[in-house]
């Protein structure tokens, strides 16, 4: 039996990327997890990847895979998604907002007069689906009186990378987290943002691969990089730690966060801290 075992995850954008690597982690610890993301189909989609894929993936970890085709711009999906949850295991411990419209121009260098107005998704599925699902959530866990909603996010929140609707979207999960913190305290029901360095994906090993010059940079140098399931395996830890809800509100940045508890990555790595090149956390714990 893993130390997750008998938990109940839904973790959202979980086709492939950040999202699969956190659902692997859960379910290395015996969760049962559900997996959401529009991918059904292998092939349909430029990289990798489908929600059935990372829940078989899940299983055969030793947790429980659930997919849910999901497209967390449609309110009615994702309720549905969270009615499935209360019928099928009567409680939900933990909500991971992964799920974000990343745009195929993020990482080009130019400015944002010069991209898209439809990269105002990202604020579509990126910030209105964090506050959606977690209504969703708040609605199991707060009658239950225990929970766990994480926003993952970034430096970004506090230094410009990208551009400047991808730093709007992290600033706002941020602080969204925090205020949802605020009111979830009288309940027992924990939610704090996470910030993740360079994760090594299949859209960010795509795009190293494609432009060279990017792992000359600090943002994006190979050598800070963990795999897609570390952050994953300091979620555990954390709702694994009794004392949580002293967290609770807070932003932080997730290699810290795995040295309190001593979590490496997959491979042994102890991921750094960016805060000295990047910058730190604004809002505390509650």
């Amino acid at each position: 039996m893993g130390t997750l075992t008998g938990k109940v995850a839904v973790v959202t954008g979980a086709s492939r990327g950040i999202g699969k690597g956190i659902a692997l982690a859960l379910a290395s610890e015996g969760a049962t997890v559900y997996v959401t993301g529009r991918t059904v189909t292998p092939g349909s989609c430029p990289l990798p990847g489908t929600v059935g894929e990372t829940a078989a993936a899940a299983t055969q970890r030793g947790g429980r895979g659930i997919a849910v085709q999901v497209d967390h711009a449609n309110d009615e999906q994702v309720a549905a998604l969270f009615e499935q949850v209360r019928r099928e295991q009567g409680r939900l411990d933990l909500l991971v907002n992964n799920a974000f419209a990343l745009p195929e121009d993020l990482t080009e260098p130019r400015p944002f007069w010069d991209k898209p107005l439809s990269n105002w998704e990202m604020v579509d599925v990126g910030v209105r689906s964090n506050f959606v699902a977690a209504w969703h959530a708040a609605h199991i866990m707060v009658p239950q009186q225990s929970g766990l909603i994480v926003a993952i996010s970034g430096y970004v929140g506090v230094t410009y990378t990208y551009g400047v609707v991808f730093g709007t979207c992290k600033s706002a999960v941020d602080r969204m987290s925090r205020d949802m913190a605020i009111e979830l305290k009288p309940h027992n029901v924990a939610s704090l943002s996470l910030w993740q360095g360079l994760t090594f994906t299949e859209r960010a090993e795509r795009n190293l691969a494609r432009n060279p010059a990017m792992k000359q940079q600090v943002v994006t140098h190979p050598s800070i990089g963990c795999s897609p399931e570390f952050p994953g395996r300091v979620i555990a830890a954390l709702l694994n730690d009794p004392n949580l809800m002293k967290r609770s509100g807070g932003t932080f940045i997730t290699a810290e966060v795995a040295q309190d508890y001593g979590v490496t990555d997959i491979d042994g790595k102890v991921i750094p801290s960016l805060r000295a090149q990047r910058g730190a956390p604004i809002w505390s714990p509650v």
